[in-house]
């Protein structure tokens, strides 16, 4: 029987290296020179696999995408409509507070256009679940809910992340700032007939 071992690619290093530093620092402020000396690779062999800075943070960005994605699906598995949104929404704040650089570089556009990666593939099938959980709840205009919903747990994930929440609101439980958000989203307006 032979062993196989895995090799990790020169890619996927520079890639955990931009992750490392990114979550050590607590800032999307990487630079590529450092990657590459902790990856243990010639300052310019980062070019060979992203030609661009943006291009190395896209792939970054898109690698944290598919992580909360999997952290969503995981917590949406209740058996039922309303359970399934509540328990995708902490899991989408939780993974923000847990890792709150890659949350704040997965949606730092400006940085982000033009890297390469398809970062919309990655990112609208979060927004479609959602969607679909609402349909299934028999609401109507489940764009509209959705992305009432999606940007209000989102605020509550960036102040709750970056620490504001417990300046501007301490003593509040962002979880049942959570609760109200999807109350709100589900309690408003008809639903399908």
């Amino acid at each position: 029987m032979v062993d196989t071992v895995y090799v990790e690619s020169t890619r996927d290093r520079l890639m955990r290296v931009g992750v490392e530093l990114m979550e050590e620092s607590g800032s999307v402020d990487i630079g590529l020179r450092e990657i590459a000396r902790r990856a243990g690779v010639s300052h310019g062999a980062p070019r060979r696999w992203f030609p661009t800075h943006r291009a190395l943070l896209s792939a970054i960005a898109a690698a944290g995408l598919s992580d909360l994605a999997s952290a969503i699906e995981t917590a949406g598995r209740e058996p039922e409509g309303r359970a399934r949104i509540d328990a995708a929404a902490h899991a989408y704040v939780d993974f923000a507070v847990r890792r709150p650089a890659m949350f704040a570089l997965m949606f730092r556009h400006d940085l982000l256009v033009s890297g390469g990666e398809d970062l919309r593939a990655t990112s609208r099938p979060l927004f479609t679940w959602l969607r679909r959980q609402l349909d299934d709840l028999g609401f109507d205009d489940t764009e509209r809910r959705a992305a009432s919903l999606w940007t209000g747990v989102h605020g509550v994930a960036m102040v709750h992340s970056t620490g504001a929440m417990g300046v501007v609101a301490p003593g509040v439980d962002h979880r049942l700032v959570v609760r109200d958000i999807i109350d709100s989203a589900c309690q408003a307006g008809p639903l399908r007939t």
